[in-house]
């Protein structure tokens, strides 16, 4: 089910084997050329790999060329109704175009602009939306929305394959989750374009974040989908974030360390939440990969602790640091966080090597009683 083609944007390869690529969307007013170019710079910064920018005026599309030339990563113009927008921002030199062919103008319309990314060698996106399918498709959606959304997208894949243009990627979004699901697995198994997945009009952090993972992650274990993009109402850096957390947890992308941490419960002896968000701050300023295990009791610490690359458990007054599944040593706990970063700048500046890993014989609860009679460090 995984797409057999593959489309190029920017330098970008999406589909066709390639791993999934993360996207975001501009705030600003395309046009505001500083504040556009700052907040592509903050989002290439959070991992984003392609930016879309909205292009509803002329005054937008006329500021492409700039914003293309500072740019440090591929920028896709987004034109809705308007076919002589997406020309001039072809003119101007961007990475793609999306475009929706059902609201662009006609056939005619569709043409132009396809002649146009073909002589410049550039790809586009085209697909549907819950929110706006068209009018004669009505009537399919009140029986079966996904359907009707793959219905949509295949009208448009037809248009551009008589127009003997095929450098394309597809999307089907929806704000309901099943329905978004299963749009992309249908249309998975009909194309064999890139697909662009996305939860739209997901909502706040919180539950727009919940409903990424739910959505995106369902599909992309299965292996389908070869662009995201998380949809919240909130900083597109935020969107960036979720989206390689959604990739991290999936093991399909690799940014950064992981930081694992146990939930709070009675058992916790030395404030798990605080001290794992602590580590987590100080954390986002390492670019290298590499899994760090939090724990607050002798449950699951040493075993977590163990299988991660660094790891602390706490305790009332001391904790104790592991690395690559062995026990280091046990220290007190005011410092246990500052212990915990010295041993992994140390193993940074040695070139992160990692040991064999080892399974652990003992059980957590024997193996944190034997921690307890190492002495302090």
């Amino acid at each position: 089910m995984a797409s057999q083609r593959s489309v190029t944007v920017g330098g970008v390869v999406i589909g066709g084997g390639a791993p999934p690529v993360v996207q975001s969307m501009t705030l600003t007013k395309t046009h505001d050329i500083p504040a556009t170019t700052a907040q592509i710079s903050d989002l290439a910064s959070a991992g984003c790999e392609i930016v879309r920018v909205a292009v509803p005026k002329l005054e937008d599309a006329e500021a492409l060329s700039r914003i293309v030339r500072f740019s440090p990563i591929p920028v896709i113009a987004d034109i809705h109704f308007n076919a002589s927008l997406a020309l001039k921002a072809i003119e101007a030199g961007v990475a793609a175009v999306r475009i929706n062919p059902g609201n662009i103008g006609g056939p005619d319309k569709v043409s132009e602009v396809v002649l146009a990314a073909k002589a410049a060698g550039i790809p586009m996106r085209i697909g549907a939306n819950s929110g706006s399918l068209p009018k004669h498709l009505e009537e399919l959606a009140q029986d079966d929305q996904a359907e009707a959304l793959v219905e949509a997208a295949l009208e448009e894949v037809r248009l551009l394959e008589s127009l003997d243009y095929r450098d394309f990627k597809i999307s089907v979004k929806s704000s309901h989750v099943p329905t978004m699901i299963r749009a992309y697995r249908i249309l998975a198994s009909k194309v064999p374009y890139p697909l662009h997945l996305g939860v739209t009009e997901a909502g706040p952090p919180t539950t727009g974040a919940i409903k990424s993972a739910v959505g995106m992650g369902a599909l992309l274990i299965d292996g389908i989908g070869d662009t995201l993009r998380v949809s919240l109402t909130a900083d597109p850096v935020e969107e960036v974030k979720v989206a390689w957390e959604i990739l991290k947890a999936l093991g399909l992308r690799e940014r950064g360390p992981v930081l694992i941490a146990c939930p709070s419960c009675g058992r916790d002896n030395v404030g798990v939440q605080t001290l794992a968000e602590e580590v987590e701050e100080r954390l986002a300023t390492y670019p290298e990969h590499f899994e760090v295990a939090v724990l607050g009791c002798a449950v699951n610490g040493p075993g977590e602790s163990g299988n991660a690359d660094f790891g602390i458990a706490g305790g009332r007054d001391i904790g104790f640091i592991y690395a690559h599944g062995k026990l280091l040593r046990k220290v007190e706990s005011p410092i246990l966080v500052d212990e915990l970063f010295n041993e992994i700048d140390r193993w940074i500046g040695d070139g992160m090597p990692r040991p064999e890993r080892r399974t652990h014989g003992k059980s957590a609860a024997l193996a944190m009683a034997e921690a307890s009679a190492i002495p302090l460090a």
